[in-house]
């Protein structure tokens, strides 16, 4: 291994060897306490340390960095006390996320540090997101983020890089290619001669060095991240290493030839970093021994006292409302004259508010700059708020969802933009694992609202019409919205941005441009998880939401005779039990009404809640009305067959028959 010092000082060539073999022997400790059986897990980083040490000093310490769970160096580098690890480490109730996740799966803003999820690729998503921020605020900075040789067969690996050369975002994307994802050797994962071609693909630099080389590590990162904060532009770093223990320490290294072990043992970092050192007698044997024996007691001290820290203790409640951000609801009150205007005008004057409201705030979706999205919703916004905060993406949710996360994470609110809510699937792991879970595993906000054009009655098909709120309402930490009118639209969509929590806003396709109503022109906002008691009856309470409404009002104009109590929910997650419990208490007669399918609907939910907390006060089953357990057919006959409407006059008769 060739070491160029370049005009490094002596000083300088011993601060980094101590910060390359301070991470090793905590790794030596770790493995101790495993034999020992004191720790449960170990993702070992040991022959890796070249890379997180060498990338991190690269850096300035407030940019952030993305680590993944052999970075044990990213975290000393930036000087976490062993302590703090330890207890997260061991599920401390003083560890970064009390005791609910593990290993390296948490952040920091004091550190700028962003901990990777298990599904390894969405991090890289969060980086853009992070540098998109940096690059509209005018600031100089890069960012940092690893993935592995297995994480660039993901399509969030793809997504992210694609997005980040297309936006010139100023991200290095670093590889750490370690020869295997678990046991599966790199000829069984990607098919070209490197990975670091693949930058080529994506109209960016790629650069392979040595990972085992701290200083060439070091050099080369600090070349790209200074060019890169004043030419922001992302490049692609592949860092070739190897994996000398297990994926992790219980799976053991037996489907690794031996003659790897012995070949790449020749080039361990520390050990010929050391070596060089020797050389230039920057180091010797009693300034070797004395580091080591401070080193060694230190973190002993660390270790055991982290050890005595105490055990998260079980509180339901405090588990349940670490869910979400803490976010003081005080709605504003809407004042003025009110304007009889459609829903779709109602969403795009919240959204127009909300941007002028906060400087910060970032629109993202497919087409919706110049020509205005597919529904012509931000029609005129790029020319009145600019490009930098209303941008046209590639078609890529999952790394545009994760973009989100990541600009909330520095300091700005995103709006995403589902062209159909259809499309969500493909942005799916970034809602559910990271938007919904950041503030409970460590305390972060995700300040970001998904906007869901949804729903049948245009005969758009099974991929244009689709239903899909029942599929984050069962997902703790996000909140669902479900607007029925232009008032409510307008002050729920304001009331979501103005929310530091992840919220799916969920706007019916087919009222866009059918549904009038009227809208105070000021700013307001509606409490999120409110109920609308829009009619009071003795016969039968209709319990129902978004187009439903419209349907149960449609009903009951036409039918006259029938008295019933009607309550428009407008949000799912959460949702008023009070306006429900009052409902069956109303009747005694209860219907559930939506647009999904039957089968695991919100409804259920609904029907279950009220036959556990409110059936003494029923006088029938509860039953729900809702659409065939099917795909939506594009046929109109077909369509309106599907739809739960069709059954509505049927199932009210059924429930006034008890």
């Amino acid at each position: 291994m060739v070491f160029d010092r370049k005009d490094k000082s002596n000083a300088t060539l011993l601060d980094l060897y101590k910060k390359l073999l301070y991470p090793r022997m905590v790794e030596e400790k770790m493995l101790i306490l495993l034999r020992q059986g004191r720790i449960g897990k170990w993702f070992s980083g040991i022959g890796q340390e070249a890379i997180a040490v060498g990338s991190t000093l690269a850096m300035n310490g407030s940019e952030y960095i993305l680590p993944m769970h052999r970075n044990l160096g990213v975290f000393t580098t930036r000087n976490i006390p062993l302590k703090k690890l330890m207890a997260q480490w061991q599920g401390k109730a003083t560890g970064f996320t009390k005791g609910r996740d593990r290993s390296f799966h948490f952040g920091t803003q004091e550190h700028k540090i962003i901990g990777m999820i298990s599904h390894l690729g969405p991090q890289m998503a969060l980086a853009d997101g992070i540098a998109l921020a940096d690059l509209i605020a005018g600031r100089e900075k890069a960012t940092l983020v690893f993935t592995g040789e297995g994480a660039t067969s993901e399509g969030d690996f793809h997504e992210a890089i694609n997005v980040a050369a297309v936006w010139n975002l100023p991200v290095i994307f670093l590889i750490e290619n370690n020869g295997y994802g678990l046991s599966t050797p790199i000829n069984e994962q990607f098919k070209c001669a490197h990975l670091v071609d693949k930058a080529i693909g994506y109209g960016i630099e790629g650069i392979q060095i040595d990972g085992n080389n701290i200083l060439e590590v070091y050099d080369t990162l600090a070349v790209i991240s200074e060019k890169m904060r004043l030419d922001p532009k992302p490049v692609l770093v592949e860092c070739l290493t190897f994996r000398m223990r297990g994926h992790e320490e219980a799976s053991g290294t037996k489907y690794v030839p031996q003659e790897l072990f012995e070949a790449w043992g020749e080039k361990d970092p520390v050990k010929n970093f050391e070596q060089f050192l020797f050389e230039l007698q920057v180091l010797n044997d009693d300034l070797l021994l004395e580091i080591r024996s401070e080193f060694k007691h230190e973190i002993e001290k660390e270790v055991e006292a982290a050890f005595m820290d105490a055990e998260p203790e079980a509180d339901v409640n405090t588990e349940l409302q670490d869910m979400y951000y803490p976010n003081a609801e005080n709605p504003v009150e809407a004042t003025g004259q009110a304007t009889e205007i459609r829903y779709i005008d109602a969403i795009t004057d919240g959204l127009k508010m909300a941007m002028r409201k906060h400087q910060n705030l970032v629109l993202m979706g497919q087409d919706i700059a110049e020509y205005g999205g597919a529904f012509k919703i931000t029609d005129g916004f790029a020319a009145e708020f600019g490009k930098q905060r209303v941008r046209n993406t590639p078609i890529c949710e999952s790394a545009i969802v994760g973009a989100g996360l990541g600009l909330s994470i520095n300091g700005y609110k995103a709006v995403v933009e589902m062209q159909f809510a259809d499309f969500v699937t493909c942005g799916f792991n970034q809602i559910v694992n990271n938007l919904a879970k950041t503030h409970y595993r460590w305390g972060e906000k995700a300040d970001v609202v998904i906007r869901m054009p949804t729903g049948a009655g245009s005969g758009a098909g099974p991929f244009h019409s689709q239903s899909n709120e029942a599929w984050f309402t069962k997902t703790p930490g996000l909140k669902v919205v479900y607007p029925a009118f232009p008032y409510d639209a307008k002050g729920l969509l304001l009331a979501a941005i103005d929310d530091p929590n992840p919220v799916m806003y969920f706007e019916h396709k087919n009222l866009y441009r059918s549904l009038t109503g009227p809208v105070p022109a000021s700013y307001y906002t509606l409490e999120i998880g409110k109920a609308n008691v829009l009619r009071k009856g003795e016969q039968l309470s209709i319990i129902t939401y978004g187009v439903g409404v419209h349907w149960a009002l449609t009903y009951l104009n036409e039918n006259p005779q029938i008295s019933a109590t009607l309550v428009d929910l407008c949000s799912l997650q959460p949702w008023d039990k009070t306006a429900v419990l009052n409902a069956v208490k109303d009747t005694g007669r209860v219907l559930i009404l939506h647009e999904d399918t039957l089968t695991s609907g919100f409804g259920a939910e609904l029907s279950a809640w009220i036959a556990e907390h409110a059936f003494q006060y029923l006088d029938a089953p509860v039953l729900r009305c809702a659409s065939s357990d099917t795909a939506i057919p594009m046929n109109k006959a077909l369509e309106e067959s599907f739809l739960a409407k069709s059954r509505l006059a049927s199932t009210i008769d059924r429930l006034l028959a008890y």
